[in-house]
């Protein structure tokens, strides 16, 4: 079971829908963690039915967009976001007959299943690894060698990702990690500029 929001009706959807899952994951940046996973479960209510990667995929592009965009926006750049949600979408029909629990359930290793998330459109070699390490910490999806593609996010109790939290007092922790490592990233552009 998924605990990342606090919201039990959230983390619910969010470990019996893969698509809701896969939407989170595409809109967790530059907004908080909790909005981003909270999103799917607002975008369904919004469509009055459950998400369906077809359906997503065949929308209007303008209509999804005004979805998005709807007060409280689902993201800070909701008509970028929407168009990059209906691009994964239109993925996991071309290639996955619009089943997105196919991506994990048919990669027979982790190296299968960093190059399945990494083909979906905003997932990049971190983003990719981070889900790789969700879905076995959370959701049981443990393909072997799972934890050396979602290296070094697979390590337990590393507490540096979405994948770590199960709880408010992990969620402290991985919030500490990366304001730590945004101190970092800073001083380090701060010596080489």
């Amino acid at each position: 079971m998924i605990h990342v929001t606090g919201d039990e009706a959230v983390d619910q959807l969010l470990s019996d829908d893969p698509l809701a899952l896969l939407i989170a994951m595409v809109l967790d940046q530059q907004i908080p963690l909790e909005r981003a996973f909270r999103a799917p479960y607002d975008l369904r209510d919004r469509l009055g039915r459950r998400l369906d990667a077809s359906v997503l995929a065949s929308m209007d592009p303008e209509i999804l967009a005004a979805l998005f965009s709807e007060k409280p926006a689902l993201h800070r750049f909701p008509k970028s976001m929407a168009g990059r949600v209906q691009e994964v979408c239109a993925r996991i029909v071309d290639t996955y007959d619009g089943d997105p629990a196919a991506i994990w359930t048919s990669a027979a290793d982790g190296k299968q299943l960093l190059a399945n998330v990494k083909a979906l459109p905003g997932f990049g070699e971190q983003k990719a690894r981070i889900f790789i390490a969700l879905l076995g910490k959370q959701l049981g999806v443990q393909p072997p060698g799972w934890e050396a593609a979602a290296s070094p996010f697979g390590k337990a109790g590393s507490f540096q990702s979405v994948a770590d939290i199960d709880s408010p007092e992990a969620l402290a922790k991985v919030r500490q990690y990366k304001q730590k490592m945004k101190v970092k990233a800073k001083t380090a552009a701060a010596k080489g500029g």
